[in-house]
């Protein structure tokens, strides 16, 4: 990191210096330091998946580097090739202060689990932040609500989805397979978002403002729509730095396409399942461009939202199983392929015991919570009096999260942390 950030740091200094003099050299400083900061990225993350998979194909005995994943590295090489393209750009002005900019790439909040944070997002934030007892309160609350989704939702739910989708897979049912994978839906949504969460919560603490990362997705009415609401940051920094330095729609559109999904997926992880997980997405997203979106806009917008879901709960299959023999196995399942039972007498008994966690959870991916929230800040606007009682209950209700997140941390053995991958 430290390596990385004094390169973008010193070439950025040559960008801003040169760009208007000599338009070439300030290339030249800008490619060279993107491209050590993906040579980091690569070596770290890709050199093993590749050589491995060389090996195999060619018969050679390349040695594999078998080196540990420095933490947060897929998030902060992005945040810092931001910074020197902006500066390229005219965007953002150049920072002079090395420990500033290493303040910028290695900010705890977000640095292991993101949301990736645009340099031009906090560059003012940098020297002059503001401080109140309400930003540092909502901070507050905004990391319960985080700490709740992870500790409470996700932790349930990912229990239930490891008992179905880890087990010896000849023994699982048909009606298993699905719900351990719909089980997996709400998991991987309250784990990230509530890691999203935790950090704009602390960043507001701090006097930081960071972009949202999540905007309810599974209340999408397409996937186009899904991927406009999930892991915004992401989304937004493959269509501004690849996909239309790329040409975007303006030539070659369905390429370049394509090669945004390819890394999308890639990005997530160094396994052929993230490369399928992101061609899957790549595959509906030019069906929904070419004919699919209109029609969906002309139906019912229900059938909308099942048609998404259901994309989204067999896209997350690919996501989940990185052994592609498990992988096969698990579709075929699935949809009743290959002989497995129907249902299975212990999926009732699972199913019944935990109808009232799916029925809070499919509640809690909707936007009920913020209605409440907001209705709340209206009624506080009234008078001082019902503003008294507002924050008294929201001070309550924090503490109560406090309370619970705390129980769940301390009394549960399983904890995964599900993106230690990036």
């Amino acid at each position: 990191m430290l390596i990385s950030t004094a390169v973008e740091y010193f070439g950025a200094i040559v960008v801003d210096t040169y760009k208007e003099k000599n338009p070439i050299l300030a290339k030249c400083a800008l490619g060279v330091s993107v491209s050590v900061a993906l040579l980091f990225l690569f070596i770290f993350k890709y050199y093993d998946f590749f050589t491995f998979n060389f090996n195999g194909i060619f018969g050679t005995e390349i040695k594999l580097l078998g080196l540990t994943l420095p933490i947060g590295i897929s998030f902060y090489t992005f945040q810092t090739i931001t910074y020197i393209v902006d500066v390229y750009r005219g965007k953002a002005e150049v920072q002079r202060s090395y420990p500033r900019l290493l303040l910028y790439v290695s900010m705890f909040p977000q640095l292991i689990a993101g949301p990736i944070v645009k340099y031009v997002d906090v560059e003012k934030q940098l020297t002059s932040r503001t401080y109140n007892g309400r930003k540092v309160g909502a901070g507050l609350y905004r990391f319960l609500i985080g700490l709740t989704k992870k500790a409470i939702f996700a932790n349930i739910a990912g229990e239930l989805a490891t008992q179905f989708l880890d087990g010896e897979l000849a023994d699982l049912s048909v009606v298993g397979a699905w719900i351990g994978i719909l089980s997996y839906t709400p998991q991987i949504y309250f784990d990230f978002s509530a890691y999203s969460d935790m950090a704009i919560g602390l960043g507001k603490i701090f006097g930081f403002d960071y972009p949202e990362n999540f905007n309810y997705p599974y209340i999408a009415k397409s996937v186009s729509d899904f991927w406009k609401r999930w892991h915004i940051s992401l989304t937004t920094f493959f269509r501004e730095y690849l996909y239309i330095p790329l040409g975007g729609n303006r030539k070659h559109h369905v390429l370049n396409f394509f090669i945004v999904w390819a890394f999308t997926g890639l990005w997530h992880g160094a396994s052929w399942n993230f490369i399928l997980w992101g061609l899957y997405f790549y595959v509906l997203l030019v069906l929904e461009r070419l004919f699919l979106g209109n029609f969906l806009e002309r139906i019912p917008a229900a059938f909308g939202h099942i048609y998404t879901i259901l994309m989204v709960v067999i896209g997350w299959v690919f996501f989940y199983f990185d052994d592609m023999t498990r992988l096969k196995s698990f579709f075929w399942i699935m949809f009743g392929i290959n002989g497995n039972s129907f249902i299975d007498i212990t999926d009732k008994s699972v199913f019944i015991n935990h109808i009232l966690f799916f029925i809070v959870a499919i509640v809690a991916v909707t936007p009920v919570a913020q209605l409440i929230k907001k209705y709340f800040l209206k009624l506080a606007e009234k008078n001082k009096t019902t503003a008294l009682v507002c924050d008294v209950s929201l001070v309550a209700s924090a503490l109560f999260l406090l309370l619970i997140d705390t129980a769940a941390v301390v009394g549960s053995t399983y904890n995964p942390f599900l993106y230690f991958r990036f």
